[in-house]
């Protein structure tokens, strides 16, 4: 991992501002040209003594279908440290657009279980800025702790892409060999999803961007329909996974295309055993039924 200078927040930025600053940034650089440079911010953003709204997770844990319970969602933490992780692009040394940006996969490591009553110190830095065949792609690395302890309970790394975005000194990586052709399976369950499907999450996670929301403000920017946000479907899959991942875990999902709502998602899970009969992995996929497109896919893992 990155070694980073922190900056101590003294809360955790708010999103909403943080989209309108986005927005006003963008604007800055239609106006003076784009950044010309390729440089990543040497900081990381730190803010300590969080703690978790209960209200807030029960709603969570309500709409993805995870069971009630004091241990917070691997999901629910992804969303409370995203602010963060924002704000971090949200820097003007930062080299690319935050507006626009494509969200690729999400790799998770869970070490330890959190719970609710928890203080936690949350921390985010942006790293490996390198070349897509389509622009630009960056991770974004996301930690936490329980206050006043070294001990990594939570691990995020989420990989964004800046379409059409190339950076000088970035090359473009090698051509990667095609996927293989996708081939629907027998689904274990189907999901339907309402048109107020991005309003809910945006509800209890906090993230009101508006290609979430409605129609209207999707097409403002220049999506045809308002798409589901990618860590509802990531978390809602994890969920119908179920507890039997345990206490630390790794998971992984690839987005490949959004869920234009409503929508309905129908999503396969398979699970192999570990030695003596442990639970080992679970793999997941989720498509769209009618067309047979592949909307994301992922892992489950012990750690």
């Amino acid at each position: 991992m990155t070694s980073t200078q922190p900056v101590i927040l003294g809360e955790m930025p708010s999103l909403s501002k943080l989209y309108v600053n986005a927005a006003a940034q963008a604007a800055r650089r239609r106006l003076l040209g784009n950044h010309d440079g390729s440089t990543l911010p040497a900081e990381s953003h730190e803010v300590r003594g969080v703690t978790v709204d209960v209200a807030t997770l029960t709603a969570y844990q309500h709409l993805i279908g995870e069971t009630a319970s004091d241990v917070l969602p691997a999901g629910f933490i992804h969303a409370l440290a995203f602010p963060l992780a924002m704000s971090v692009m949200n820097r003007d040394d930062f080299p690319l657009p935050l507006l626009g940006m494509i969200h690729l996969r999400n790799k998770v490591q869970q070490h330890a279980p959190l719970l609710f009553s928890d203080t936690l110190d949350v921390a985010a830095h942006v790293e490996n800025l390198r070349g897509h065949r389509a622009g630009t792609q960056v991770d974004v690395v996301a930690a936490v702790r329980r206050s006043g302890t070294s001990e990594l309970c939570w691990l995020g790394v989420s990989t964004y892409l800046a379409k059409g975005v190339f950076l000088p000194g970035i090359d473009k990586p090698s051509p990667v060999p095609a996927r293989p052709d996708f081939e629907a399976p027998d689904p274990t369950a189907v999901w339907q999803l309402g048109v107020d499907t991005g309003r809910a999450y945006a509800a209890v996670s906090g993230d009101f961007n508006p290609i979430h929301l409605s129609v209207l403000s999707a097409k403002a920017l220049g999506m045809r329909r308002s798409i589901a946000h990618g860590m509802y479907l990531a978390a809602r899959a994890l969920a119908d996974v179920g507890p039997s991942r345990g206490d630390a875990f790794a998971w992984e999902v690839d987005f490949d295309a959004p869920v234009f709502l409503p929508s309905r998602v129908a999503l396969e899970i398979s699970t192999v055993e570990g030695s003596e009969g442990s639970w080992g992995r679970s793999d997941f996929v989720a498509w769209n039924p009618r067309s047979g497109r592949r909307h994301f896919s992922g892992s489950v893992c012990p750690l």
